[in-house]
C-alpha cells in the first residue's frame, strides 16, 4: 500500500517512510527464543519492503540496496537495538534490574554476546 501511495515521491522521502514504518522493531532487544526460520522470514520481508518501496528488481543485492540507500540493514538494527537495551539495563538504578546486569548466565546476555560475536 505504501509503495503505491508514495510512488511519485523521491527516494529520500521513500527511505524516510521505510525508516519510520519498518525499522521500529519494538522489544527486539528482548528476543531470545525464536526459530532461525522465523528470524530469516522477518529479514526477507524487511528486505522486500525496501525493494518494493524503491521499485528495485527482486534480484538486486540486499547489501548493495541498503548501502546505496544509506540505511541500516536488518542485522545492524537488531545489533543496535540489543546494544541499546543492554546499555539501558546496565545504567539502570532499579534494584531488580541490578541483579541481572552483571550476570552472564542469563538468556538475554547470552543472546547479546551471540549477536555481537557470531
Amino acid at each position: 500500500m505504501l509503495a503505491r501511495r508514495f510512488a511519485r515521491c523521491t527516494n529520500a522521502v521513500k527511505i524516510t517512510l521505510f525508516k519510520a514504518y519498518c525499522q521500529s522493531f519494538y522489544t527486539c532487544g528482548l528476543w531470545t527464543c525464536y526459530t532461525q526460520r522465523a528470524y530469516s522470514d522477518l529479514r526477507v520481508q524487511y528486505n522486500n519492503a525496501l525493494r518494493i518501496l524503491l521499485g528495485l528488481p527482486w534480484r538486486c543485492s540486499a547489501s548493495g540496496m541498503f548501502a546505496e540507500a544509506h540505511t541500516d540493514d536488518f542485522y545492524a538494527i537488531i545489533r543496535k537495538r540489543s546494544a541499546s537495551m543492554l546499555t539501558r539495563l546496565r545504567s539502570s538504578t532499579n534494584s531488580l534490574l541490578s541483579v541481572f546486569k552483571d550476570r552472564w548466565d542469563t538468556p538475554l546476555l547470552r543472546h547479546w554476546v551471540k549477536l555481537h560475536t557470531g
